[in-house]
């Protein structure tokens, strides 16, 4: 059993080519509610990037645009081909974990697979593959209601790899789950990331999380919403628990949040005066 998993995350290892993304001059509004204004940003491929900002400031709002999933102004490209609606090669993991509830873990993993048009074999290669890539092997004929929701995370996150994205998007992936899952839940998504690297962009409100998984962070914050802060995260890796009591690791963080924070420290100021 231990063979075949390994010899089935072998076969999930590939890393697809391309997934660089651009922004450019990026901005949405609802109605009379400009949400954010010249978002100007790159990802290159198979890097890491994490979004943070305050609540309301566009962070999931900006991901969907990059999926193609609603418009807006300026430009999204991915490999310099404008995305204009969801497109092939672009994956998004959702917060609230979006299985299928009569399906299967494995139909859950095979679904993108199958509206894609993937032939029998192709599908009955790769789903094992990914379904033991994410831990979930013995588990493929579960149902959602019978997982926990760290499993339930694992089989959406399977679900979105299946299809080998050039481009994966996370909109706060763990914020479902508790604590301690969530923990679990970093390191595996850093291991899955070492197997198969792919250019990753994901939303969170813990800058713990952001720094521990990003390359960069990506601080966005203002009304209409800017990009304050992009900060360099310059931690080795491959990153484990031991990253976490870094000198380093603390200083970055540090620096996330006092960038966060500072709109709020100068708003106390001028209620204070």
């Amino acid at each position: 059993m231990r063979l075949a998993a390994r010899s089935a995350e072998r076969g999930a290892a590939a890393a697809p080519p391309g997934g660089h993304i651009e922004l450019r001059g990026l901005s949405k509004s609802f109605g009379a509610n400009v949400v954010f204004d010249g978002i100007d940003l790159e990802v290159s491929a198979r890097e890491i990037v994490a979004l943070v900002g305050p609540s309301g400031c566009g962070k999931t709002t900006l991901l969907r645009c990059v999926d193609g999933l609603i418009p807006a102004e300026g430009e999204v490209l991915v490999d310099g081909e404008p995305v204009l609606a969801p497109r092939p090669g672009v994956a998004m993991v959702f917060q609230h974990f979006g299985l299928f509830p009569w399906k299967t873990v494995y139909d859950n993993v095979a679904y993108g697979l199958r509206m894609a048009g993937a032939p029998r074999a192709e599908i009955e290669r790769r789903v094992p593959a990914f379904i033991n890539l994410v831990g979930l092997g013995g588990f493929e004929q579960a149902y959602p209601y019978q997982m926990s929701g760290g499993m339930q995370q694992r089989c959406g996150l399977a679900r979105a790899l299946a299809i080998e994205p050039r481009v994966l998007l996370m909109d706060e992936p763990f914020a479902a789950v508790d604590a301690q899952t969530r923990e679990i839940l970093q390191f595996e998504l850093l291991r899955i990331w070492q197997r198969r690297p792919t250019t990753m962009l994901f939303v969170t409100h813990s800058i713990e999380e952001a720094v521990l998984l990003g390359d960069r962070v990506v601080v966005m914050k203002g009304r209409p919403s800017r990009i304050a802060e992009d900060i360099a995260i310059d931690l080795p890796r491959p990153r484990s628990r031991d990253t976490l009591g870094l000198a380093r690791f603390a200083a970055l963080r540090e620096l996330v949040w006092s960038t966060l924070m500072s709109e709020a420290r100068q708003a106390e100021f001028k209620l204070g005066a």
